[in-house]
């Protein structure tokens, strides 16, 4: 996930912690919920796109979502899915059969960071200032899939949308969170201010043309699994704030 976009997200109450404990925060019914439902699912199902911003009738059945047990199901759905393709496959043992994560709301959670900001509206400045802080925690679901893979013999690559600038402070809060070990870490060049879809394509094929093979590839937006060289299967998390084209 790029950081280089605006994103307009649900009013939801302020907190300064994704919460990590089992308490289930309910999406409440309320007027207009199931047209909610019907939109986070279009926008799961890449039927709705190009999107800008979070319907203002959803805001608050978007806050709940995401601070509730309903998401960390959906992740967990999503990842023992992924375990259960990988455990099935040949993992030949010579350090090329690789999977791939992105890490924005893949890995990691960005959750306190948008709840503290309060309003919303993005931009870079004042998420490169929560980046530098590298205490985005980990999500739980995924950082166990990752543990899997290893023990299962994948090599782990992550590939992110943040630029060269931002490397030692990813990798600072990747090994904080609990991602410890990694094949490689991809990060925006200076000449790589494009689109997510061209950028994460370009660097899967640098992997494929230097011998690995991408067994698996998972990520928060579409657009960390479209284009070329998405590898032999692709897991999509759930993420209905932003878009990334």
């Amino acid at each position: 996930m790029g950081f280089m976009f605006l994103i307009l997200m649900a009013t939801i109450a302020t907190a300064v912690a994704f919460p990590t404990n089992d308490q289930n925060y309910l999406v409440m019914p309320h007027s207009g919920s199931g047209r909610c439902l019907s939109w986070r699912f279009g926008v799961e199902a890449y039927n709705v796109r190009e999107w800008t911003k979070v319907p203002g009738a959803c805001f608050d059945y978007v806050g709940q979502y995401m601070r509730g047990s309903q998401y960390k199901q959906d992740c967990k759905l999503v990842c023992d899915e992924a375990y259960a393709y990988a455990k099935g496959l040949n993992v030949t043992g010579d350090g090329k059969d690789v999977w791939v994560f992105d890490v924005d709301e893949t890995t990691l959670s960005n959750l306190p960071y948008f709840l503290a900001e309060g309003n919303w509206a993005i931009y870079e400045p004042t998420f490169a200032g929560w980046i530098e802080k590298a205490e985005a925690e980990a999500i739980p679901q995924a950082l166990k899939l990752y543990k899997r893979l290893i023990k299962l013999g994948f090599k782990i690559v992550f590939i992110t949308g943040l630029y060269e600038e931002f490397t030692d402070l990813r990798i600072k809060n990747l090994k904080a969170a609990g991602y410890t070990e990694w094949e490689k870490l991809f990060l925006k060049g200076p000449n790589d201010d494009h689109s997510a879809v061209v950028f994460k394509s370009s660097k899967r094929k640098e992997l494929e043309e230097a011998g690995y093979r991408i067994r698996g590839n998972i990520g928060d937006q579409w657009s960390d699994l479209i284009g070329t060289n998405t590898g032999d299967r692709t897991f999509k998390m759930p993420n209905p704030m932003y878009y990334v084209s």
